[in-house]
């Protein structure tokens, strides 16, 4: 059984974690397929965005039972490399050219929430849990911290890492780790319907904008501005700048 299900509808990549049985639990095999499909999708120039979801009841549950068992029995280094698996992903949820939206139900857990927070955008269905457990084992959610440090206040990071508590969809809304929650009963169509703007908007516009946005961590106010004019001119020059600006002059 594939890790991963893919289906390209239109111009949008919806990835399927496929592991219903474990509830999507993380594994070396289910970060591989997920990052060889994420470059593979990014090689795509058809596309304009990618959903990624879980099948059956959960989103993800984070590291499964085996990959517990290997962290215990693993020396420092081969829990080094095994760390890094994740951020890769992590990372190149970032790197990906175009939108990665996660679409959550059930449970996104420790690094099922992790992976969920990873992405550009969060979709939730109205029962949807979400939490960051780790601390309760003696584990760190230390790779997700890096996302939500740059996504909620400092406080509010600090809780969520260190009190290991789940939380609704609500809620999740409320402290900024998600962006829109749509109704159980109509979640895949209302998913659907959110992203289907992607294919209405300039792709190359979207590019360039998700690539200055995180580019723009860790800069200063007068280096933001610099690099957004630049990007701006670059802008300009598109396709689908040039052809924009064609249709506007050329209304009646």
């Amino acid at each position: 059984m594939s890790e991963v299900l893919t289906e390209i509808r239109d111009s949008i990549l919806t990835i399927t974690l496929n592991r219903p049985e474990k509830r999507n639990a993380l594994n070396d095999a289910l970060i591989d397929s997920l990052k060889n499909t994420l470059k593979n999708a990014d090689a795509d120039e058809n596309l304009r965005a990618i959903v990624i979801k879980g099948a059956g009841k959960d989103f993800c549950s984070g590291a499964d039972l085996s990959a517990l068992q290997k962290i215990a029995e693993s020396d420092v280094m081969e829990n080094l490399w095994d760390a890094e698996n994740l951020m890769e992903l992590l990372a190149l949820i970032r790197k990906i050219k175009i939108p990665v939206i996660a679409a959550v139900h059930g449970r996104a857990l420790a690094g099922g929430c992790g992976l969920a927070t990873a992405c550009d955008i969060v979709l939730a269905a109205k029962s949807a849990r979400f939490g960051y457990p780790e601390v309760k084992i003696g584990f760190v959610p230390a790779m997700v911290m890096a996302i939500l440090r740059r996504n909620l206040s400092e406080k509010r990071s600090f809780e969520l890492a260190t009190q290991g508590f789940d939380f609704s969809a609500d809620e999740a809304e409320k402290f900024g780790v998600i962006n829109r929650i749509f109704e159980d009963q109509t979640f895949e169509t209302d998913v659907q319907d959110y992203i289907s703007v992607y294919e209405k908007v300039s792709r190359s516009a979207v590019v360039l904008s998700k690539k200055l946005l995180y580019q723009m961590d860790g800069m200063n106010f007068q280096t933001a501005l610099e690099t957004g004019a630049e990007v701006n001119t670059i802008a300009r020059l598109t396709e689908d700048c040039q052809k924009g600006i064609a249709r506007f002059l050329n209304k009646d």
